[in-house]
């Protein structure tokens, strides 16, 4: 069974930054938005460490000796290009001493306005045993996200446990993750749940598109 947690929910300093990403007036600002996907990422890292592995360690100060416990192993970080690179930088600020994965994956309209999800490159260390974190702003559909993660599993890899975080998710990808990854370890982290999902795919009220406003409009 698939944890869902709905950060959004309790009443926090994330639902101020949650709040700055959908103003339309704060995302005019680029480095704000930027470095405010990024403390999404630095919150979730806190949250998703909490549910991880410790181990004690004794650590020398300048006047004694103090045991402390420490995370016993980094989780891997993966996320898909481009709009996710602020929300990893989150992340990884956190779990500097991660290993990480990254994939290229992008949604291709035809002319009757059909789409399909294409993948097209993989970056990642061997996830056998491994914690993985998949994150990404927006779930719409919630297919890419599944065939990021199937890709980068293959027909081999069995992670430990799989993280996945966002910072909007719609009602209906949720469910649709849900579907497709009932069978292994999953625990979704979301800054909050958005009812309506359009024909294109646009998650409303949502936030707009994430990699647009981090990094500019894109051509194609």
């Amino acid at each position: 069974m698939i944890e869902v947690n709905n950060l959004g929910l309790n009443d926090s300093l994330f639902n101020d930054v949650m709040a700055e990403i959908r103003d339309e007036v704060i995302q005019r600002d680029r480095m704000r938005f930027r470095r405010n996907l990024e403390r999404v990422g630095e919150i979730m890292a806190y949250e998703i460490s909490k549910t991880l592995e410790y181990e004690p360690r004794e650590v020398i100060t300048p006047l004694g000796v103090k045991e402390v416990r420490v995370l016993k192993e980094q989780p891997v970080l993966a996320t898909i290009l481009r709009a996710g690179i602020p929300f990893h930088n989150g992340l990884l600020n956190m779990f500097d001493k991660a290993d990480n994965a990254f994939v290229a994956a992008y949604r291709k309209y035809d002319k009757d306005d059909d789409s399909e999800i294409r993948v097209e490159y993989f970056s990642s260390p061997d996830l056998n045993g491994r914690v993985l974190v998949v994150c990404d702003p927006l779930l719409a559909t919630g297919e890419s996200l599944v065939k990021t993660i199937e890709g980068l599993l293959g027909d081999d890899m069995v992670p430990k446990h799989i993280h996945i975080a966002v910072a909007v998710a719609s009602a209906d990808g949720l469910a649709h993750v849900k579907l497709k990854m009932s069978r292994m370890p999953v625990t979704v982290w979301v800054g909050s749940i958005d009812d309506e999902l359009t024909a294109r795919a646009y998650v409303v009220p949502g936030l707009g598109d994430a990699g647009d406003l981090a990094f500019g409009e894109k051509h194609s």
